[in-house]
């Protein structure tokens, strides 16, 4: 028993080693469209929020991987296949030597519950998904996009939703300027604007195949959750924290309507009436806002609430929904003492 264990962590060992020396051999991957700056005041960092870009290291991770796999660049393969005109396999550098794009994008989980963390920002870089998928000619009645990883792991997609002019959905090998971390996917990872990762954010994805709902069910609808995975309107109060000094008091957060935009932000104090606040400039749909407002807080405890509202006119319900089957709800509510 002993010598079994020895060998398997040798040998996990050794293929961590080998997937850490081919990423390093990756190099630089250089966007033929790069996205574009960030500007300065849509970052309100200086407030107590987030950056807008979170660092690789910083970027959440939620997956169903005990151990990382471990998949060389040179050895990986995507197979396209299914209910298309063609089946199509492409190589590492296949890939890579593709015109790469690059798009600023907001993953969210759907396990992230009102005020929670599994929330970030990155530049990330590949080729568009709906191009590949075109090459290989997507049949009528093809509904979902069956994606599978080294591991085994499986999600579902809707197709309809890839293939929506101005999605972006990517097969993303980039991340902030380097190639994917491992913990993050590398080789290659899908990526969809709009849509939590359970349904979409397939990590070390090796086949890509056009399906029915019917045909075929993914890991986590086996286990209860829903099919379709829109990411929610929602938002989050990041500062104050503990203790501030009575009087005029900053909030500032985060807010999120991906592909939809976050047309205002909103807090109250104490249960009181609801007040606008400022809100940080808009790089794109599928990317969070930054906000901040003053409230009167005079000496004591206080309570702040937050709600958001999308460019289609929805706003946050104040009604607590758990994270299952498909992402939680409710105005996320923070308390602090004013002296």
């Amino acid at each position: 028993m002993a010598a079994g264990v020895a060998g398997g962590v040798g040998q996990w060992l050794g293929s961590r080693k080998n997937a850490d020396a081919s990423r390093a051999a990756v190099g630089p991957l250089t966007p033929a469209q790069p996205a574009p700056p960030v500007p300065a005041d849509a970052d309100f960092a200086k407030l107590g929020t987030p950056t807008f870009i979170t660092p690789n290291a910083d970027f959440y991770r939620i997956d169903t991987a005990l151990v990382l796999p471990q998949v060389p660049a040179e050895d990986w393969t995507l197979r396209i296949h299914g209910m298309v005109d063609r089946e199509l396999t492409f190589t590492y550098a296949d890939i890579r030597n593709r015109p790469l794009v690059e798009r600023i994008i907001t993953l969210c989980c759907v396990s992230n519950p009102v005020g929670g963390p599994y929330i970030s920002t990155s530049r990330f870089l590949g080729v568009d998904l709906a191009e590949l998928l075109r090459e290989a000619g997507v049949r009528e009645g093809a509904e979902q996009l069956f994606s599978t990883s080294a591991d085994g792991f499986t999600a579902g997609t809707p197709v309809s939703t890839l293939l929506e002019p101005g999605r972006g959905a990517m097969l993303a090998i980039g991340m902030n300027g380097e190639p994917l971390p491992v913990e993050h996917g590398f080789p290659a990872r899908l990526v969809v604007p709009g849509l939590y990762g359970y349904v979409s954010a397939t990590k070390w994805v090796t086949d890509l195949e056009l399906t029915t709902w019917d045909a075929k069910q993914a890991y986590w609808l086996q286990r209860g959750w829903a099919e379709q995975g829109p990411i929610k309107t929602e938002s989050r109060i990041d500062a104050p924290n503990g203790h501030v000094a009575a009087g005029k008091v900053r909030v500032a957060g985060i807010a999120w309507a991906q592909h939809t935009g976050i047309d205002r932000v909103e807090v109250r104090l104490d249960g009181g009436p609801w007040q606008q606040a400022v809100l940080s400039a808009e790089v794109s749909t599928d990317t969070w806002r930054m906000w901040w407002a003053e409230v009167d807080a005079p000496a004591g405890s206080h309570s702040v609430a937050v709600r958001a509202t999308d460019r289609d006119g929805y706003t946050q319900t104040d009604q607590i929904a758990d994270v299952v089957p498909d992402g939680a709800t409710g105005w996320h509510t923070i308390t602090f003492s004013a002296r």
